[in-house]
């Protein structure tokens, strides 16, 4: 079977075993602290420096036990287990199909961005559509339309968020959609999901799940 490689080539899980720890985390902090401490003092890193810098550790850290967490589940879970997945909504990361339905979206902006700015590409990775997000923003109704307004042809497109803080970039990420799934197939010792479009993504790629539901138009823009 070939795979439709515009969905995106995202693996689920990570290496390693167990999730991350408070460890990590103080660690992190320790070095930020001691970062802080020798700094000269007549040149100072800038807020944006650091806040960029906890985006970052708070980002990475979060999708890693995300995919530790579903490496794990997935690892214990069959194809007649999957099944019950079939006409579910699949939380994934890599792209959407578009045929006319508005897509749900999980925008996830930087910690302390002060602006954030959604950004919709093509197959081509065509920048086709931009529009400004509410720094707090967690779930947004993208209605499939150009930066002027005008409707887009059905296809898949890719989402991307970017947070600013002061005007400078913190940081760019791929937002994650709601798709449905359609059928769940065993394919070369792969278990595959069959999504619209004529799409497929590894099981392992599902970042969340849950049952079917209609878009509120009223989070559209």
């Amino acid at each position: 079977m070939e795979i439709n490689s515009s969905f995106g080539n995202f693996t689920g899980g990570a290496e390693g075993s167990g999730s991350p720890g408070q460890s990590d985390f103080v660690t992190f902090l320790q070095m930020l602290t001691t970062q802080m401490q020798n700094q000269d003092p007549l040149n100072p890193m800038e807020a944006s420096d650091f806040a960029v810098q906890l985006a970052t550790f708070a980002g990475v850290e979060q999708q890693t036990y995300t995919n530790q967490l579903l490496a794990t589940m997935i690892g214990q879970t069959g194809l007649s287990d999957l099944g019950g997945w079939v006409g579910m909504e699949a939380r994934l990361y890599g792209g959407a199909h578009f045929s006319g339905d508005p897509i749900e979206l999980t925008p996830d902006p930087a910690l302390g961005a002060d602006e954030v700015v959604l950004i919709v590409r093509n197959d081509n990775d065509e920048i086709v559509d931009t529009r400004s997000l509410d720094p707090e923003t967690q779930s947004y109704v993208w209605d499939g339309q150009d930066t002027d307004g005008n409707p887009l042809p059905d296809g898949t497109y890719r989402f991307e968020v970017e947070s600013r803080l002061d005007g400078e970039e913190l940081d760019t990420q791929p937002v994650a959609a709601y798709v449905p799934i359609l059928e769940a197939r065993y394919e070369d010792g792969m278990t595959m999901l069959v999504l619209p479009g004529g799409l497929f993504v590894e099981s392992g790629q599902v970042t969340g799940l849950r049952p079917p539901s209609e878009p509120d138009a009223a989070d559209t823009m």
